[in-house]
């Protein structure tokens, strides 16, 4: 199951900005599952990087995950 397609890079608006006028900066949050781990996994295949540890919470019936991501073109990187 995919949950992002990829944009060609002839469609892109920009190799500077990432696909699908999407932020430069983006937080993926969610149950700490697969299906979470998919999300982020598929992300660097579009050209965002890891951005940092991910972070893990508990809200009383499950875990939490956040990881933070950056447009690999993004300035100062």
């Amino acid at each position: 199951m995919k949950w992002i397609q990829p944009v060609p890079a002839n469609e892109r608006s920009s190799p500077n900005r990432p696909p699908n006028d999407w932020p430069i900066y983006r937080l993926l949050t969610g149950p700490d599952d697969a299906a979470f781990c998919e999300r982020v996994s598929e992300l660097p295949e579009l050209g965002y990087v890891l951005a940092g540890s991910p972070a893990l919470t508990f809200d009383g019936q499950r875990v939490i995950a956040a990881q933070a991501v950056l447009w690999s073109g993004a300035p100062g990187r």
